[in-house]
């Protein structure tokens, strides 16, 4: 069924952006000095990254729009040759649409321009080579949370490309909050947190992923899948392995990389980062599981009815979809809990509330990305997620899913 906590998670990554905004910001009757700047963390892996983005445009009719085709944008993140220019977290044109989001609301009392969205560099570099000194590298597609911009997963999906991925992000048109295409069209959200729109969104994120990867099949044969036919980086075709395909998500996305997964047997690994599995029904891998690895992240939460604190995990009834998919689940599954986390932990608010926390109160703060320890928590999801990667594409043994690990003291493995 549709699940109270389904609709809470949704509202609440609507939301993120603008909660971020505020909290970080001055009161609008002081003038603002310096607008603030957030600083990314630096690349665990042992590859730079270079960065690319295509625009790519379907056959099919986009579900909310149907005069018009389906179309999308994706950032390519893969291992270069050198750094260079390094891109930014968000374009001038994404960070002046969030900073319009952020202000529209007059109760939120936070005055344009207060953070530098577009100062924000990431770790990745613009028009570099690709290196092809191991060959052709494993892919790892990204689907974002429900009204929340892949530009906010940005730190994820950097990190694992420099352990040796091609990662995909992709942002779902009018369910992500805003979408920039080129040229500077901004397209911004139709999303509605209630089951029908979630049903259609899980529905058309499958689509769009396997669109996605046969758009990769393209580029692999060295075709150029971009709209506008762009320059793609140097030695980009032909450095993907399109054998070895994973894929992760964030709440709702993580709910479409198992739907995916289920669907369409390219994908031979998935992550779920502390999103449900139901909308309506119990979806197809909470009722049936799938028979390659599946990984389960989950936070902590509160139900905003009674007030109860529980772990999303599959031992909890909060959300029974966790513990349908522990049940049917035929191939290699774990359920990792981050304690102290909250549900936004596993996106670039991880790095961004704490960087406000003198202007965001202890409970705002703690609502956006709980009690963890931030550094702790970048640095588990780092691992974990680039090991699991490593063990299920790349067949790289570890031991961290042998049992708790004293390296990560805030991540329990939950039998």
């Amino acid at each position: 069924m549709f699940t109270l906590r389904s609709c809470a998670l949704a509202l609440t990554a609507a939301m993120a952006a603008t909660v971020l905004l505020t909290a970080c910001g001055q009161d609008k009757t002081e003038p603002i000095a310096t607008a603030a700047k957030i600083t990314l963390p630096p690349l665990s892996g042992r590859y730079p990254v270079g960065t690319t983005d295509l625009h790519l445009v379907d056959s099919r009719q986009d579900p909310w729009h149907p005069a018009d085709k389906r179309e999308l944008m994706v950032t390519v993140t893969y291992p270069a040759q050198r750094t260079g220019e390094r891109a930014a977290w968000m374009s001038p044109g994404m960070a002046a649409a969030i900073d319009r989001i952020a202000t529209a609301d007059p109760e939120q009392g936070l005055a344009p321009g207060t953070i530098d969205w577009g100062g924000t560099k990431r770790l990745a570099s613009t028009s570099v080579e690709v290196d092809r000194t191991g060959g052709a590298w494993p892919v790892v597609l990204f689907s974002h949370g429900f009204g929340v911009e892949r530009e906010l997963n940005s730190v994820r999906t950097d990190d694992l490309a420099s352990h040796g991925y091609v990662v995909v992000s992709i942002s779902h048109t009018y369910d992500a909050q805003a979408v920039e295409f080129p040229g500077g069209r901004i397209v911004t959200s139709d999303a509605k947190p209630d089951p029908a729109f979630l049903a259609t969104a899980v529905d058309t994120r499958v689509a769009d992923t396997q669109f996605v990867l046969d758009q990769l099949d393209r580029l692999q044969r060295g075709e150029n899948p971009d709209a506008e036919k762009r320059t793609l980086p140097a030695g980009l075709a032909g450095a993907l392995d399109m054998s070895k395909i994973g894929m992760f998500g964030h709440s709702l996305g993580g709910y479409a990389a198992g739907e995916t997964m289920y669907r369409d047997r390219r994908i031979g690994a998935g992550i779920n980062l502390d999103g449900g599995m139901s909308v309506g029904k119990p979806g197809e891998i909470a009722q049936h599981g799938v028979d390659r690895p599946f990984m389960l992240v989950g936070a902590d939460g509160m139900n905003p009815q009674t007030g109860r604190k529980f772990e999303h995990s599959h031992v909890d009834d909060f959300d029974p979809s966790w513990g349908q998919f522990w049940a049917n689940q035929p191939g290699w599954k774990r359920d990792l809990h981050f304690d102290g986390a909250a549900h936004l932990s596993f996106t670039d608010l991880q790095v961004a509330v704490p960087q406000c926390a003198s202007l965001l109160t202890p409970e705002l703060r703690e609502q956006q990305v709980g009690t963890i320890h931030p550094a702790r928590s970048v640095d588990a999801q780092q691992d974990y997620i680039a090991a699991f990667f490593d063990l299920h594409l790349k067949q790289i043994g570890t031991d961290l899913f042998d049992g708790n690990n004293p390296r990560h003291p805030d991540t329990r493995l939950i039998p």
